[in-house]
């Protein structure tokens, strides 16, 4: 019997890709989480970032950088700067002198709380084009904080959950 067994009730309403109400989404998302493996609800995120019923990959990670913490900012933040290349992030806030990442160096919480979801929107977008492996590194990254998570909406989770039943079914 695999883990996520004793939630196939729950997922019975993800199956097949016809939700018919995601007004509970964030409460199933939030107890598949809690027993499914990391990367399990990452392929589940992939699969909403990439998604044409939600919005871009770029608006979505903005929209989740709005809502973290420092650490959570800088983590993510750091993981799209491997991808778009160096000294993009300053180009895209248009101060060089301000914002690191142009050296190599890692973001710190405290520098990464002076970015903007905006500027991180666009960064994501370029990193998107640059390296498209990039959804999968950023879904490996908030799969790691699915309370972070629940507030991209019901359509977002709804899809992500849509992928956990499809792969639990295969199992």
């Amino acid at each position: 019997m695999g883990i996520l067994d004793s939630l196939s009730d729950v997922l019975k309403n993800y199956s097949g890709g016809q939700t018919q109400n995601t007004a509970n989404a964030a409460e199933h998302f939030d107890q598949v989480a809690q027993v499914a493996p990391r990367n399990v609800i990452a392929e589940g995120l992939a699969a909403a970032f990439r998604s044409d019923k939600t919005p871009a990959f770029g608006n979505l990670v903005g929209k989740l950088f709005s809502q973290s913490s420092g650490e959570q900012k800088a983590g993510i933040l750091n993981q799209l700067l491997a991808s778009a290349g160096p000294g993009v992030l300053a180009q895209l806030a248009g101060s060089a002198t301000s914002l690191p990442g142009s050296a190599g160096q890692q973001i710190t919480p405290d520098q990464a709380q002076a970015v903007s979801p905006e500027v991180v929107q666009q960064l994501a977008t370029h990193a998107e084009k640059s390296d498209p492996s990039i959804v999968d590194k950023a879904s490996a990254f908030y799969a790691q904080h699915s309370t972070l998570v629940k507030t991209l909406g019901g359509a977002a989770l709804t899809i992500a959950l849509a992928k956990v039943a499809e792969r639990q079914r295969a199992a």
